[in-house]
């Protein structure tokens, strides 16, 4: 009775938390799908090779060694530990203990594998718990100054801090799981840290120890299936977007800004008298020069915000943030997140449909024009970013919206493009006066 019980409540969670598992990836799918399309197909092998140096080889984590050795501990550590949810799995579908370990513990090679597997992600696990102990301090004790600035009060704090001690919660269960069994078991199975705790359950009956196991090895399923349900509504969603995020990445070189084919077939039509303009088309849509919604910009760009790690590297490297500006490219890429997902839940609750909401991504408590108006486009925040994000792309996008559809421009910034319509340069004076200063 107790067999099938265990089996019944193992698979009602799994196929509860499966469910609200795939409602919360399909909506975040559904909101990047609303960008405009881009085609990113080609050169498949360099777009490899960047997915596993970047994104599988952690490659632009050291550039920065304290933060990063603790991130591949965090990493390592977690992909690893999933091995042993396989038998946790399996048990708890068919209603037995360590099935694996009592099918292979008459073989001596096949049993020093599974008792090496165990043993070495216990030690990675202590690791682990070492790196989500020194990232809990670095957050709320050393106070790492990119890791408490404005744009990171409210939910994306408690975001990062939930995350952290559900950690925590997951590796006591993963060792009082193994250590209770270990010890009911009088050390048969010999897992290396279960063995040295096991002193901690000396006084223990084999009714508590049971109790403690079976509570460790809930504890530890009910833990992994929380965080797949709660992944699709945190940054840490980047552990799996990061994979994509890295493939899709830009190819071209970091200072490249893509041109508005637009603005282009202009230009060529200014620089060819003998040209002559297509026909206007009556039906064609207004052209929309640059984004003012998340509409406007690409599914890459969506994606990227979604992939955000909101870990500040490139706000720290950012020289506007630096000199006390109000850009923060960590905010821009946070930013165009939230606003995803209101449109996302506007379209959800209307049916499908879009209904116009009066707001936008640029102001409306989102992006404001003073953060965008900072940008150099240095592409230092492209560069920093450890998953190929790129917060410039968003910005000039913005920022072409408010020039050429807004007329939202500084003065001085007029003054230029106005020289540059008339004289070909952005200074006020005819191209044949250019070289006059020769003359003294």
């Amino acid at each position: 009775m107790v067999i099938i019980l265990q089996i019944v409540l193992f698979i009602v969670l799994c196929s509860t938390a499966g469910y609200f598992a795939y409602k919360g990836y399909t909506r975040v799918y559904k909101n990047i799908m609303l960008g405009k399309s881009e085609d990113l197909s080609g050169n498949s092998s360099e777009r490899l090779k960047n997915m596993l140096l970047v994104a599988f080889g952690q490659k632009k984590m050291f550039k920065n060694i304290t933060p990063a050795v603790l991130h591949l501990f965090l990493y390592v550590g977690f992909v690893i530990t999933q091995i042993e949810l396989i038998e946790i799995f399996i048990d708890g579908l068919t209603g037995n203990h360590r099935i694996i370990f009592h099918a292979v513990e008459s073989i001596p090679a096949l049993r020093f594998i599974y008792v090496f597997i165990i043993s070495f992600i216990e030690v990675l696990s202590v690791f682990v718990f070492i790196a989500t102990v020194s990232f809990l301090s670095r957050r709320w004790i050393l106070r790492v100054p990119r890791l408490n600035k404005p744009e990171l009060k409210g939910f994306p704090i408690i975001d990062a801090t939930v995350i952290l001690l559900l950690e925590i919660i997951l590796l006591t269960c993963i060792f009082s799981m193994n250590t209770a069994d270990m010890a009911l078991h009088k050390g048969e199975y010999g897992f290396l840290v279960s063995g040295f705790l096991m002193p901690v359950f000396a006084g223990c009956g084999d009714t508590c120890l049971h109790v403690i196991e079976r509570i460790g090895w809930w504890g530890h399923m009910i833990m992994v299936l929380a965080f797949l349900v709660y992944l699709p509504y945190s940054k840490h969603l980047h552990i799996l977007l990061a994979f994509p995020n890295t493939y899709f990445g830009r190819l071209q070189p970091k200072g490249y800004i893509s041109n508005m084919p637009e603005i282009t077939k202009e230009i060529k039509l200014m620089m060819d008298p003998s040209a002559t303009p297509p026909p206007a088309d009556a039906n064609a849509a207004p052209v929309k020069f640059g984004a003012k919604d998340v509409f406007d910009l690409s599914w890459k760009n969506l994606l990227d915000a979604y992939t955000c790690t909101e870990c500040g590297r490139c706000t720290a490297a950012c020289p506007a943030n630096q000199t006390g500006k109000l850009l923060s490219p960590r905010k821009i890429m946070m930013d165009t997140r939230d606003r995803l997902e209101e449109v996302g839940k506007n379209i959800a609750s209307n049916n499908g449909i879009w209904k116009e909401d009066g707001k936008s991504l640029i102001e409306n408590g989102y992006i404001s024009v003073e953060e965008l108006r900072a940008c150099t486009t240095c592409n230092a925040c492209v560069e920093e970013c450890p998953v190929l994000i790129s917060p410039l792309e968003i910005i000039v996008q913005l920022r072409r919206n408010l020039v050429m559809e807004e007329s939202n421009a500084p003065a001085e910034w007029n003054a230029m493009f106005t020289a540059m319509e008339n004289n070909g340069a952005p200074w006020q004076f005819s191209q044949q006066d250019r070289l006059n200063w020769e003359n003294g």
